[in-house]
Formats: structure tokens, sequence, C-alpha cells
């Protein structure tokens, strides 16, 4: 009997989606991480002379396409669920060890990754900028192992802070790259084009991307709590009995994806950065009723929606180093990919830790933890849909096997690395209280019970 290609989709996607908890659980024993095995899983299948349909955005334009779109949705459903999930209150004294990572280590990788893509590689100017505005940002999709847990957590973790408060924002700090990388296409010198991109991608677009965020966050709060009755975390996780607790809507999920989508299509339309709308918007929404059990929720229904996506995009990965997308690699192009993981972003990330109150060993983790993966995905299909890059097969070997080895080398190593930060007490800033209650107790967190 004859499969069908399309039914057999169906069943991998299937078995992928029910068993994904229970195999995340049993793989963080063995050191491993979902990730490697629906990759290696995905590599298997399509590998098989089963007639399954190819995926490689080398060759076919639509598949460039659908990458991009794909990895959109999934960065976006990323990007909100580790905003809902931060319980930070926002100031410059609980944030300011951000911005070493947006302004010191990004800039410093991008540059570092260009220059050995252009040097190493042989690629055009164009085509070395846009691997650099690929490769530089951490991966919110992937990084699920090393960011912040599900909100009303209370612990202080700045390692996990920083690598998740990154993740969300680096977004928008390398896309302007992306973007010059497009209009640096066939320019062979700096003129009036690198002023535009200057004020309009590297200044407006964030400015716009940040406001709509703030506003969409702001609106969709109060929308919320204003008309929805709400109730402390401890009512759902220390009563057993469902009928004791308060009751509450079931429109969060269509709410927050709703806000999540009109926050970003906002943002584009104002010719702002979408992804940095989302967090920026997700982060301002959790501010307000910081204890209500409503972000737990919304965090909650985001997370299974990134899950769903991340199997079929997992499966999709490995498909796409199945149907030859690693063909163009050459050696130098796996050593730029090795070097961005233990050199590059260890050096571009201790350097801006410097002066992190972090020890050592923390500062270390926060350095060498910047998972690479569906992000860079879409900062490159991106760039192939709207500019003609040349050598694009070699920055889509280079891309693919960077995040192979990212997946493989973070899956194995983040789980202990971790723990043993923890164990060490280095992943709090010296002399700094482990509650969340002592960043800010000008700030309290706040709960109103409101009848309906």
């Amino acid at each position: 009997m004859e499969i069908d290609p399309r039914i057999l989709m169906f069943v991998v996607f299937g078995v992928g989606l029910t068993l994904a908890v229970m195999l995340e659980r049993w793989l963080a024993r063995y050191w491993l991480s979902l990730p490697i095995l629906y990759v290696a899983v995905g590599f298997v299948i399509w590998s098989l002379p089963l007639g399954l349909p190819h995926f490689n955005p080398t060759v076919d334009g639509f598949d460039a396409i659908t990458l991009e779109y794909a990895t959109e949705f999934i960065v976006i459903a990323s990007l909100m669920a580790a905003g809902i999930a931060i319980d930070r209150p926002v100031s410059w004294r609980n944030w300011r060890q951000i911005w070493p990572l947006l302004l010191i280590a990004m800039p410093l990788t991008i540059g570092a990754v260009a220059l050995l893509g252009w040097w190493a590689l042989g690629l055009a100017p164009a085509s070395a900028i846009l691997l650099g505005a690929a490769l530089a940002p951490t991966d919110p999709v992937l990084a699920r192992s090393v960011q912040v847990g599900p909100p009303g957590e209370d612990q202080r973790h700045d390692v996990r802070f920083s690598l998740t408060v990154e993740a969300g924002l680096n977004d928008g700090f390398a896309f302007p790259f992306t973007y010059l990388a497009i209009a640096a296409v066939g320019m062979t010198a700096l003129g009036g084009w690198t002023i535009e991109w200057a004020w309009l991608d590297l200044g407006w677009r964030i400015l716009a991307g940040c406001a709509v965020g703030w506003a969409v966050g702001r609106v969709g709060a109060w929308y919320v709590f204003e008309r929805e009755a709400d109730a402390p975390i401890k009512d759902i996780d220390e009563e057993d009995d469902l009928a004791a607790q308060p009751s509450y809507s079931t429109s969060e999920g269509l709410i927050v994806l709703g806000t999540l989508l009109l926050a970003y299509g906002l943002a584009e339309m104002a010719e702002g950065y979408g992804f940095l709308a989302v967090f920026v918007g997700a982060v301002t929404a959790r501010q307000r009723e910081n204890r209500s059990r409503y972000h737990k929720i919304s965090h909650h229904f985001i997370d299974q929606i990134e899950q769903i996506v991340l199997v079929a995009v997992l499966f999709g990965f490995g498909a796409m180093l199945a149907s030859g997308v690693l063909a163009a690699l050459t050696w130098q192009a796996a050593l730029v990919g090795l070097a961005l993981i233990f050199v590059i972003r260890p050096i571009a990330g201790l350097l801006a830790e410097l002066r992190s109150g972090l020890p050592m060993i923390g500062k270390l983790a926060v350095a060498f933890l910047g998972v690479r993966g569906m992000g860079s995905i879409y900062y490159l299909a991106y760039g192939q849909n709207h500019a003609d890059f040349e050598q694009v097969d070699l920055l889509w070997a280079t891309v693919s096997f960077a995040i192979l080895a990212s997946i493989v080398v973070h899956g194995v190593v983040s789980g202990p690395f971790i723990r043993h930060v923890e164990n060490r007490r280095a992943h709090i800033h010296a002399g700094q209280d482990s509650s969340m209650a002592s960043l800010s107790p000008d700030e309290p967190h706040r709960h109103r019970r409101r009848s309906e």
C-alpha cells in the first residue's frame, strides 16, 4: 500500500505534538533537548525514500517565502511569551544589565561575523552584512531552557533575566543591519542611502516599534483589568478544588493573541519593528496588576501556540538539512559558525558584562548561552526575499550549520551549566537578595479583586 506523503506528514506532526512534553522532560535527564531530537527525526524521515517534498530555500524561492512567514509567526509568539513571563518591574536600575548586551555585544558580534564572512568566505559586502545581522541576535524560540520561567515565580535570576530580555530586544537591533544589507546590494560607496538608513532604519523604526508596543500594551492591559475579574496566582497554585477557585473568562487566549497580532501589525504599518513592538507590548501589559493570575493564564496559552509551531519548524529544519541546504558548506564556513559560538559571542558577551555585578561564572553563562535559531532563519529568508544577494547558497549553508551547532552545543550544555551557576549562587548580582520583592521596594506587587 502506497502512503500519501501529505498524510504521512500529518502523522509525523501529530506524533511530535503528542510526545513533545513527555520527551522534553525525559531528555532533560540525559542533558539533551527537544530540538536536538526533533531536528534529527526530521532529517531522518526526509532522507528516506517516502516521496516527501524537498524543502530547500536555496533552490526554490517559494520555500524561502514559506520560511519567512513560518519563522515570523513563531518569533512573534516567543517574544510575547518571554515578555509576559518577566516579573521584574521596568526601571533603569532593574534593567541596566541589559543595555551593554544590546549596545556592545550585538554590534561586536555583527561586525565580527560580517568581517569573517567577507575575509574568510569571500562574500560580497552586502552578503557579509546580512550574515552578521542574521547570526548576531540570540534566539527567543530555542532558548526556552535558559529563559525565565512562567509569571509569578518571584525568584531573582539575573542570568536567565539577561538572556530573556536580550532575546526579546535584540531583534529590534538586528533588523536595522538586515535593512543595511538590503540597501547595500549593488552599492559600491557610501552615500545618501546610508543617511536614509541611519535615520529611518536605525532611528525611526526602533522608536516607532517601542512606541506602538507601549501603547498597545497599555490599552490591552486597561481593556483586560477594567472589565475582567482577577485573582492572585496563588489561588491557582494552592487550591486543589477547581470549583473553589474564582471564576474567570475563557477569552484570555483570544485577547492575548489579538493583542500580539495588533501590536505587530500596527508597528509594521507605522514602519516600525514589529518584533520589538510585540515584546515591549507584552512587558508593558505585564507591569499592570503584576500579581494577577491573568498573566499566568495568558503565558500558558501563548506558550502552547509557540510549542505547536516549534514542533513544525524543527521538523522543517531537519527537512532542510536532508534536502541539501548544507551542500554549499565549506570548512571555512563551518569554522565561522563554530567561531561564533565558541569565540565571538563569548568574548563580546564578556566585554558587555565587564561591569556587571555577577560573579565570573555567571558572566560567562550570559556570554556563552546565546542560542542561535529560528530568528536567524527569518532574517536570512527576509533578506533573500527582498534583495538579490550573491552566494545565497553559501549564506544558507553557513547559517544552517551555525544553528545546527548551536542546537547541539547549547542543547547539551545549557541545562548543566545553568544548574552549576545556580549551585554556586552565581546567578544573582553580588549583594542582591534572591527575592523579586527586593527589586523595587517602592513599586510593590499590586492586586485588586473586582466583583463581576
